[in-house]
This record gives structure tokens, sequence and C-alpha cells, in this order.
């Protein structure tokens, strides 16, 4: 008895939703010259807006990434560990899918935002040029922040004030989330997508090539670091070695021109010092410098290289919005808007 009484439930409920969607229907049908006119008149509003807005240009740069061979050395290397330089080493960290993360990390993306180029003879710094021609200061209000915040081309980055490190906290973010992109495009290659969108077509190009410079030079001195402090070191002992050598020439050549009557024993004990220091010292010096030899070999082996596969070359690819989809969404979007409305103001009078 109370299955019976449910599905008799059940099918008054399907039969008044039934009946509110035919009615719906028949609403919607009456009403088809309101459905027009809102149609038209929100697709003329559509065709409106996409004419105001102003087209982008996207650069695609594309890069293939040599990340070097191992900086690890084969052969005899006492001499230099004992002068606490390790030229052997393992393969930097910072290599496949984290040289993207590089392209897109605030020190770089903020570095490129203040660096400076010209721009109709002028010099601008990039977020300058940017908050110029942007609308960011159209608002001439003296609350907007952009309106009376510059960055000048000779203003040093630990000049900055709170506001101004604001802002550029901000367009860093805008143009990470928004204006640059970039990916591996296959991961069993080591080629590399770059893609930059903005208003302008030359700044398009400019910042594409000042972020890719700026990655590569970051890129390789993170990982040719360790191997360019050895060298460095190295390059030091060298020339250290070589002065204790000259020293000590000098020092003998000094002692033989002193010494009257080298027929004495004590007379010769001082050259002979300074012989057994030119022989030790020559000794160093020789395997120092076979080291150095090798460890600049290493450096340059180990040093990552990024060649530009497609350049940012002109044109750049114009980006504009199409004013019959623009048009014809806005007008299905207000029909459907003004359908649900309907729909739930005919739902309401049928429970009343």
């Amino acid at each position: 008895m109370e299955n019976e009484i449910l599905s008799k439930e059940n099918q008054s409920e399907v039969k008044s939703g039934t009946s509110a969607f035919l009615f719906l229907v028949g609403k919607i049908k009456k009403k088809w010259l309101l459905f027009l006119f809102v149609g038209l008149i929100f697709g003329l509003l559509g065709i409106f807006y996409a004419s105001k807005q102003e087209p982008t240009y996207e650069s695609r740069l594309t890069f293939a990434l040599d990340e070097g061979e191992e900086s690890g050395l084969s052969g005899a290397l006492g001499l230099a560990a004992q002068f606490g330089i390790n030229i052997g080493g393992s393969k930097s960290v910072f290599n496949n899918d984290n040289i993207v993360e590089i392209m897109l990390s605030r020190r770089v993306l903020e570095s490129v935002l203040l660096s400076v180029d010209t721009f109709n003879n002028k010099p601008y710094t990039l977020i300058e040029y940017y908050l110029d021609h942007s609308s960011l200061r159209d608002n001439k209000s003296d609350k907007n922040p952009y309106k009376s915040v510059h960055f000048l081309p000779e203003q040093n980055r630990a000049s900055f004030s709170y506001r101004q490190d604001s802002i550029l906290y901000c367009m860093y973010n805008l143009f990470h989330n928004k204006f640059v992109s970039a990916q591996r495009k296959d991961k069993k290659l080591s080629i590399y997508e770059l893609k930059v969108v903005s208003f302008d077509e030359r700044f398009t190009k400019i910042f594409t090539d000042k972020l890719e410079s700026q990655t590569s030079m970051f890129y390789t001195d993170v990982c040719s670091k360790k191997a360019k402090n050895t060298l460095d070191i190295l390059e030091e002992r060298v020339a250290s070695m070589k002065n204790n050598i000259s020293t000590s020439i000098s020092n003998r050549a000094a002692i033989q021109d002193a010494n009257i009557n080298p027929a004495f024993v004590s007379a010769q004990a001082p050259l002979q010092k300074q012989q057994a220091n030119i022989q030790v010292y020559g000794a160093a010096y020789a395997e120092l410098f076979k080291n150095l030899e090798m460890a600049r070999f290493q450096y340059l082996k180990g040093m990552p290289f990024m060649q530009i596969i497609d350049a940012a070359d002109y044109p750049m690819q114009k980006n504009k919005v199409s004013k019959l989809k623009m048009g014809l969404f806005f007008s299905f979007l207000a029909m459907f808007i003004l359908a649900f409305m309907l729909g739930v103001f005919t739902y309401k009078k049928m429970m009343a």
C-alpha cells in the first residue's frame, strides 16, 4: 500500500515537472519577440565591446638547452686537494624543467622589468614603459598608486621605496600569471618554448629577448659557479707559486753575488736552501698548472648552453577579439539568463 502511494506521488512530481517545462516552453514561444529584442541588444553590446578591445601581440621563442657534462675529472689531483681545491663534483641540480621555473622566477622577471631600452628615442625601464602605455595610469585620481610612482633608468634597485617594491611585485605577478608562459614542448627533448603577450609589438619582442638573455646568464652562473670558484682558486695558487719561484731565483742570484769566497762550506748553505726552494716550488707549480688547465677544460665543458632555434622576430602574432563571436556570446548569454529568470518566476508561480 505504501509503495502505491509513493509511486503516485512520484508520478505527480514528474507530471508537475513536465507541465512546468512545457509551460515554460510555451511562455518562451509567446515572448519570442522579447528574447529576440534582448538577444539583439546584447549582441550589439558584445560587438561594441569587442571593437573597443585593443589587439595583443604574442611572441614565440624556442630554444634548445645543452646542460653540459658533469664536472668530474679523472687523474691524480692530490696536490690540488691539499690546497683545499675540489675539482671533481656532481652535476648541478638546476637542470631539466628547472629552467622553466628560473625563467618565470621573481628574480629574473623583475630584472627584466627593470632593464632599460629605448622607445621613441627615449630610455625607459620596461616597467615604466608598460605603466605609461597601459590603462593602469588612466585613472587620474590621487589615490591611484601607479600615477605618482615611477621607475627611472638611473635609479638603483636598492633605493626603491616600499610602494615601488609593492608595484614591482604586482607587475611580476601580472606578467607571471597572465603575460608570460614557458614550457618544455616534449619531455623526451630538451627543447623549450617561451611565449610573451602584450599590447605593443616592439615591447613584446624586447621583453622576450631580454627574458631569454637574463635566464641564460643566471642559469649559466648557477650551473658553473662551483667550477668557476675552483678555477679562480687555482689561478691564485698558480700565480702565488710562480711568484715564489721568481723570488727564490732572485734570492739565489743575490747570494751568489754577495758570496766573495765560495770555498767556505757555510757560505754554500743559503745557496743550497734557495736551490731546494726552487726545485720544490717548480714541482708544485708544474702540478698546479696542469690542474689549472684541466679545471679550465672542465669549466668550459660543463657550462650549459642555450641555443635559440626560432627567435621572436617580426611580425608577431596579432590576437584580436572577434566581433562576431563576442556578439553571439553576449546574445546567447543574455537569452539564457532571461530564460532562467522566467523559469524561476514560473516555478514560484506554480508552487504558490
